[in-house]
Order: structure tokens, then sequence, then C-alpha cells
């Protein structure tokens, strides 16, 4: 009986073993608590990552798993993060709202500085409304910029429900990954390929690694 449900769990998982894009079950699970996750970004060391959410971004040691620090991003009431990169040592973050409203954020303080114009790296008030994000925006909306990404002809497509599915070269969709435990279908998971992972999160608060498949 235990042997059927877990070949049902998996028939859920993946369309066919041959046609992997992902192994499962995801190599490493972080847990940031019980926000949505909204995107995702790779420390320029790769040691750690930036997990924007519902409620303000979380930094964490991706060996470890544990959180290094959290970032309370405030926009008008709304703590909701839409975008979020790190400078290219590493050193700060900058976090975007349904607004627009930058925030930049000291690393290894965990303080904010509002003084964002010294910073050139950020993306200006144009880039940020080319994103979507912009003032007259409604914080009921949601305004998602990871729900796709490519890595050697393959397509990561985030679709409702927070599934992800995979698609080759041909249109072909080859490997679906699906979370029954999600429960808001509006959800779409942000999807980021780095180096050999897939990286997505769920909203409830996890940020799932999947190691790439060989191909």
């Amino acid at each position: 009986m235990k042997s059927l449900f877990a070949a049902l769990a998996l028939s859920c998982i993946t369309f066919s073993t041959a046609g992997q894009v992902v192994l499962v079950p995801p190599a490493k699970t972080i847990s940031t608590g019980k926000a949505e996750v909204s995107c995702l970004a790779i420390a320029p060391k790769g040691d750690r990552i930036l997990v924007g959410t519902s409620k303000g971004a979380e930094l964490f040691d991706i060996e470890k798993g544990k959180r290094v620090t959290s970032f309370p991003y405030d926009e008008d009431g709304s703590t909701a993060v839409y975008y979020a990169a790190f400078n290219e040592n590493g050193e700060y973050v900058v976090l975007i709202g349904f607004a627009g409203t930058r925030e930049v954020w000291d690393v290894k303080t965990g303080k904010q500085d509002k003084m964002i114009a010294r910073y050139k790296w950020i993306p200006d008030a144009i880039r940020t409304r080319e994103l979507g994000l912009k003032k007259g925006n409604s914080d009921f909306d949601r305004f998602y910029q990871q729900s796709e990404a490519e890595h050697n002809g393959i397509t990561a497509r985030a679709g409702k429900n927070g599934d992800v599915v995979f698609i080759d070269a041909d249109g072909n969709a080859v490997q679906n990954l699906t979370y029954p435990e999600n429960k808001d279908q509006h959800h779409l998971a942000p999807c980021l390929f780095h180096e050999g992972w897939f990286i997505t999160g769920t909203d409830n608060g996890r940020v799932l690694f999947y190691d790439l498949a060989k191909r």
C-alpha cells in the first residue's frame, strides 16, 4: 500500500522519468516561515539566497539553511517584495514592491540606507516602471518578476496553483512540479536556474532546491 501511494505521489510531480529536467524530491528545502515566496536572488559568491516574500525579505545561508538577517520592507503599509537583487559584491541588496518603491539594505548591519541616489546599480525609475512596478498599481494585484527561466533549451514556466512546468525547445511539456499544499491559486512560483539547481518557492514559505537531471 505504501509503495502504491509513493507511486501516485511521484506521478503528480513528473510526466516521465526519462524526461526529467530536475530530480525529485528536492535536494534541499529552506523554510522562511508562512509568507508567500515571491522572488529569489543568489549572492555573487553563491553561498546565500535572498528570498522576497509577502512579508519583506529574508537572507539565508544556503549550506546551513539558516537565516542570516531579515529585511522588513515597507511600502505604504505593504510588505510584499516583487524584485530582489544583490550588488556586485553582495554587500547590499535592493528590494522593490508593487508601486516601485526601492529600498537598499546593508547586508552586514541589516539596516536600511535611505540615500539610494548613491547606488547606481539599482534599477532606476524608468527600469522599475518597465518591470510593471509603478505608482498607481493596486496592492491587491500581483507583480511577479520570475515566472519564467531558461536553461540549456528548457523553459521553466510558473502556472496556476504554484505549479511549474518544464517545456523543451519544441514546446513540449516534459516535466511538471505540483504542490497540493499550496492554498493560493493565484500564486506564481518564482523560477530560477543556478549552476546545478532549479530553485523555486511556495505560498507557504518554502524555498526548494532541485538538482538538475543529467541530460
